[in-house]
């Protein structure tokens, strides 16, 4: 067995490819929840569901006006420019930094991916916005395309740095998103639950893909950080 051959089953042992096949079947299961929610939504016709219209009827008064502008400030960070452009650009950036170039491209293609995804599902299934609607956007309702980043960017920051506060600042962000979103009449609470669907399973999907390249990323940090401490051990001594 050559050397090579040698190193690429010291990284299957490492890496342990079972939780990446799981990611992989999860993903490809909430890609296929949400398609199946949207060819319910298409095929039922133009009336949304019962809890969509009971939640949309929560907010019909007057918006209270702090809680606007929050919703506001989360259509421009959650959605946009912002979300599809610069958000995934600085973070692969500060991942290169951090010397995590395989990290920093499944962030980049996890980002285009669900947002390829959502706009596909959109302009199958083509669904109405509220009539309500408080802002403009672009066409289609389900699903949710600023839900969609939120859960990408959660599920991706959950992989990359598996810590419980992560995941629980994750799951507030995309809450707090999707409320934004039903608060502005932009999306039935439906096309919320599909952008989080889309979202997480397009990260999951990515990850599993990408999850060998990460490990070489991970092997050679952990390389250079017992160099260091080697180094800085003889200089002490």
């Amino acid at each position: 067995m050559d050397d090579r051959a040698m190193d690429d089953r010291a990284i299957d042992v490492v890496l342990d490819t079972r939780p990446q096949r799981f990611r992989a079947v999860v993903g490809v299961v909430l890609l296929a929840l949400a398609c199946g929610l949207g060819a319910w939504v298409f095929f039922r016709g133009p009336s949304p569901f019962g809890v969509d219209v009971w939640w949309n009827q929560l907010f019909a008064a007057a918006p209270s006006q702090p809680v606007y502008v929050f919703a506001l400030v989360m259509d421009t960070v959650g959605g946009h420019l912002t979300a599809v452009l610069i958000v995934p650009l600085l973070g692969a950036s500060a991942l290169v930094l951090s010397r995590r170039r395989w990290s920093a491209v499944y962030f980049l293609a996890a980002s285009v991916g669900s947002a390829l995804f959502v706009q596909v599902v959109k302009h199958t299934f083509g669904r109405a916005r509220p009539e309500d609607i408080l802002i403009l956007s672009d066409y289609g309702s389900f699903p949710s395309g600023h839900t969609a980043n939120a859960a990408t960017i959660a599920v991706v920051a959950a992989v990359l740095f598996p810590r419980v506060w992560v995941r629980i600042v994750g799951v507030a962000w995309v809450v707090l998103m999707a409320f934004s979103r039903t608060y502005l009449h932009a999306h039935w609470l439906s096309d919320t639950v599909g952008g989080a669907l889309v979202g997480a399973g397009a990260a999951l999907v990515f990850a599993a893909a990408f999850s060998r390249l990460r490990a070489r990323d991970e092997d050679r940090l952990t390389i250079r950080r017992a160099r260091k401490s080697d180094a800085e051990a003889s200089a002490s001594s």
